[in-house]
């Protein structure tokens, strides 16, 4: 019996016309495409999904699941599909991103019982903003994997706006890709 491919999205953090999370986001999914693993990464860019500030009247752990909204639904479905994710943040003010804080308050079950792993860069490697994600995400019922990257704007960056990564990064990303498919594997059993 052959396994059903694992299917991932690496979530950009950023919704700014002056981000570099992009760049991050695509590097991420090059390297975790040569990796190897029995895996298909996708980009899913919260830029792109039609939502704004989360503004629901209920809470979607309260709610059926039956959007209204048009574009709620659909990013609903896409995040429904995966089996887990990468998370690619910068670090605002010790934080992530309000924008990808509200890309995850608009779902519920959606996001429950995958895997993540998280990518993060800033000043002081956007540590700061990983943990804070880190903690977000287990209330989703996200279980997130402890190798994580991060990357400096300093040494990272050239001018702090095009991504050119030191290749000491590449033992610690592929652990990262290594133990998100491994974990990502496991829980797809608790979700079927």
């Amino acid at each position: 019996m052959t396994q059903e491919r694992l299917w991932f999205g690496i979530i950009t953090g950023s919704t700014r016309d002056v981000r570099v999370n992009l760049q991050v986001a695509e590097w991420v999914k090059t390297f975790a495409d040569a990796r190897g693993v029995e895996a298909t990464f996708e980009i899913v860019d919260i830029k792109e999904t039609g939502l704004g500030r989360f503004n629901e009247a209920i809470p979607p752990l309260m709610t059926d699941q039956n959007y209204e909204n048009k574009a709620q639904k659909a990013w609903s479905e896409q995040i429904d599909q995966l089996d887990g994710f990468i998370f690619v943040t910068p670090e605002y003010n010790k934080n992530f991103p309000s924008a990808l804080k509200d890309h995850l308050d608009y779902l519920g079950k959606e996001w429950h019982h995958k895997a993540a792993g998280i990518v993060s860069y800033g000043s002081t490697l956007g540590i700061a903003a990983s943990l804070a994600l880190r903690t977000t995400v287990s209330n989703l019922k996200i279980a997130t994997v402890e190798p994580q990257g991060a990357f400096s704007l300093f040494n990272d960056f050239e001018n702090m706006t095009t991504f050119k990564p030191m290749a000491v990064h590449e033992p610690r990303f592929g652990e990262m890709i290594d133990d998100v498919v491994a974990w990502s594997t496991a829980l797809k059993t608790v979700r079927h």
